[in-house]
């Protein structure tokens, strides 16, 4: 038996209820195919924010840094004012700055694109996200302007450019499309670019080239088909991985792998949904999926790639799925926790094949 200590955030509004449900999944295909994981959970976002008013706790951070390996549900992130993103502050802590989000079309459902299979990789700790920002006010405190500073370091262009590179490897993929706007952003997305092809030269068995992102945002609803890994500065790569979630249907979709050096989270892409907390509603695809990349990452891949397959089966029948799927398929939905333990049900029965 293998056994990992992984730290748990569930996270608020409908984070819990998807966790519980993705661990249902999990601790299932331990069961199937010979590991154990040791949740060691820990509060985050809003609940720990009441309770200590920090929304990112010492203790949290301390397990962290035991485990090496996070699965946290959404985090609710105030708009404007209050506590900055909790996810923003992880990824920084912990220098996570491969961001991974997969998005691939599910037979049958993702009816408008039905071949797309590509990796959106953002880079996740510098530039427009790294909090540099300052108002300028006139004398009674009004705000007339503000500045926000992007930065854009050589050193870590490079490794989330070398981690595109491994990772087509590792996942079997040809080609990796650096994105940018550096015809206007000349001197940081410039040196993007220009790091994207100094590294590209050490990978000659990829394919390497490089898109405007005005440029790409035309390509990927035209054509998206055409494109593999794409590599982006941290603004590029989080509006273009929402967009690659609209192509294969939904946010609810969609996984989150944060990866570093030494430490990695894993998520879903989609927000705490609060309006929907606790009436067992939402999808949990995307909170099940962030548990595959997760179990990638600690070299369980046969667990992992049964896993997708349950997800996407019982999609692509649309017998028991949430309402968001259920809509597009005219039928009777039912509740996360139904999707899921027919997510079991499946994994069972392709497991013994």
């Amino acid at each position: 038996m293998r056994r990992y200590k992984v730290t748990l955030v569930p996270g608020d509004g409908t984070g819990p209820e998807l966790v519980e449900t993705a661990l249902m999944v999990l601790e299932k295909a331990g069961e199937l195919f010979g590991f154990e994981i040791e949740w060691d959970r820990h509060e985050a976002g809003i609940p720990a924010y009441e309770k200590y008013g920090d929304p990112l706790p010492k203790d949290t951070l301390e397990s962290i840094r035991e485990t090496g390996v996070l699965y946290k549900g959404p985090i609710t992130t105030p708009v404007g004012s209050g506590y900055r993103s909790v996810n923003v502050a992880i990824r920084k802590e912990f220098k996570l700055y491969a961001i991974v989000r997969p998005a691939k079309a599910i037979p049958r459902f993702s009816s408008k694109f039905p071949d797309v299979d590509l990796v959106v990789i953002r880079e996740g700790t510098e530039e427009f996200y790294a909090g540099i920002e300052h108002r300028i006010n006139t004398v009674d405190r009004e705000r007339i302007a503000a500045e926000s500073i992007g930065i854009v370091t050589r050193e870590t262009s490079e490794k989330v450019v070398r981690f595109a590179f491994e990772y087509a490897r590792k996942m079997g993929r040809k080609r990796v499309s650096a994105v940018h706007k550096a015809n206007i952003l000349k001197e940081s997305h410039g040196l993007f670019r220009d790091v994207f092809y100094e590294v590209a030269k050490e990978y000659s068995d990829i394919e390497a080239d490089d898109y405007m992102v005005d440029n790409m945002a035309y390509q990927l609803v035209v054509k998206p088909q055409n494109y593999d890994v794409l590599v982006c500065p941290n603004l590029v790569g989080d509006i273009l991985s929402d967009l690659t979630a609209g192509l294969v249907g939904s946010l609810g979709l969609i996984p989150s792998g944060n990866i570093g050096d030494k430490y990695a989270m894993f998520e879903p892409i989609h927000g705490s949904a609060p309006k929907y907390a606790g009436q067992n509603k939402v999808n949990p695809t995307a909170q099940i999926l962030a548990g595959v990349m997760m179990l990638q990452h600690l070299g369980e891949m046969e667990a992992a790639k049964k896993i997708e397959e349950a997800v996407f089966k019982v999609i692509e029948e649309g017998k028991k799925v949430t309402y968001d799927i259920a809509r597009v398929y005219g039928v009777e939905p039912v509740g996360t926790r139904e999707m899921g333990e027919a997510i079991v049900e499946k994994l069972v029965e392709l497991a013994g094949q």
